[in-house]
């Protein structure tokens, strides 16, 4: 997959509309931005496209409004540490597609950075009204996407602005693809992959498509639970999705047939309840306490799955082995995170939890990559098509041509 991106456009005196990824988490009860990754991540393609003579008319939502104005989402706190980070003024408008929007997009000079308000304030935006998106792409000259983490919704300012305008991926878009893609389509062998999280109902794409084409596939957290289950053993109060134990199984059946084998932990932490300094013990999967639920993959288990890992070409990892957020259930997540950040492979991290664990345990700039987008890179990994990446024009499109 092959996408057009803002190399390919010649931006003197031409004025871009940007989706970004400003969806950034606040501090409890305040306007206090508490992670200001996904700005940061937005930096590349923004001074790129400074750099290159553009104004920048930069799109984004910001929680889920439903449609409807909310004073706890507007944008201007981004705005704020925007111009923070780029050490230059960022405009903010409380407008996204009326005459307070035009207006500041028009009289932007090369350089220039303004942000408009939420586009989710607009029910139109969920909608991807023609309209809306019509009005949204007349802001600017060529339409940029550098959201991935909202590229699998069809929306006004994901998809359907693209077809207004010459439509490109951005930098960060351009990573995600390039990655993500090149697990799917030329890997360095061999492939595993490591699933985690709490269901499996989660993870039912995603096992199928890489039953086959990954070498040796690993699952830990919750959604181990319900593997167990499907191999007789009995798992105490453990999560479990029993409608799916079946499943599991044939899985494991076709998993084998199609030499993709799925390893499963041999043993596992277990406790009464989820919540820090409880006690704690780790047992065979074979004897999980009738009252205990499996909060993290055992020590053996942690050290096995490591040292796998550690020798594989290349390792995607969707969903966290354990509660990673209480301790003492973060072990086997850190462990793997930690012997992938020393290894040799080419290490993708799936968004979502998993970022976070890899960014928490001191490891995210080790991996080779590690995704903005939770959902949609799962879904990339599904093999499903992105409608916000769908929209851009392929790097071979001749339809549009560069700087018109």
């Amino acid at each position: 997959m092959t996408k057009r991106t803002v190399r390919d456009f010649d931006w003197r005196g031409k004025r871009a509309l940007v989706r970004v990824d400003f969806n950034v988490p606040f501090e409890r009860g305040t306007r206090r931005i508490s992670d200001d990754v996904r700005i940061r991540e937005a930096l590349p393609t923004i001074a790129y496209l400074r750099e290159q003579g553009a104004s920048v008319v930069l799109c984004a939502h910001l929680g889920r409004p439903d449609g409807k104005r909310d004073a706890n989402l507007q944008l201007e706190p981004v705005a704020e540490r925007l111009s923070e980070l780029l050490g230059a003024p960022v405009p903010y408008v409380n407008d996204a597609v009326g005459d307070e929007a035009r207006a500041a997009a028009e009289t932007l000079e090369p350089g220039g950075v303004l942000l408009l308000e939420n586009v989710r304030f607009w029910p139109e935006e969920e909608r991807n009204d023609p309209a809306f998106a019509a009005a949204l792409a007349s802001l600017a000259d060529a339409y940029v996407n550098d959201a991935f983490g909202t590229a699998h919704r069809a929306h006004a300012s994901t998809e359907g602005a693209a077809h207004h305008l010459p439509a490109m991926a951005g930098l960060l878009m351009e990573k995600e693809i390039a990655f993500l893609g090149g697990i799917l389509e030329s890997p360095a062998r061999p492939l595993a992959a490591l699933l985690g999280g709490a269901k499996v109902s989660d993870k039912l794409q995603v096992l199928g498509r890489l039953i086959g084409h990954a070498d040796e596939l690993f699952v830990g957290g919750g959604m181990a639970g319900t593997f167990l289950k499907a191999q007789g053993c009995e798992i105490g109060a453990s999560l479990l999705e029993e409608n799916l134990t079946g499943f599991c199984a044939e899985t494991m059946e076709r998993a084998a047939a199609a030499s993709t084998p799925i390893t499963l932990p041999e043993d596992v932490v277990v406790a009464e309840r989820i919540e820090e300094g409880a006690p704690t013990e780790a047992v065979p999967v074979g004897a999980i306490p009738p009252g205990a639920m499996i909060l993290d993959i055992g020590p053996r288990a942690a050290e096995r799955y490591a040292r796998r890992l550690a020798a594989m070409g290349s390792v995607v990892w969707n969903g966290p082995m354990g509660v990673f957020e209480v301790e003492p259930f973060h072990r086997g997540t850190q462990a793997v995170a930690e012997a992938l950040a020393a290894s040799g492979a080419v290490t993708v991290i799936g968004g979502g939890s998993t970022a976070e664990a890899v960014a928490r345990f001191g490891f995210a700039e080790r991996m080779s990559h590690v995704s903005t987008g939770g959902g949609a890179s799962l879904e990339f990994l599904e093999g499903k098509e992105l409608p916000g990446v769908a929209a851009l024009d392929d790097a071979e499109d001749s339809r549009r041509s560069a700087g018109t």
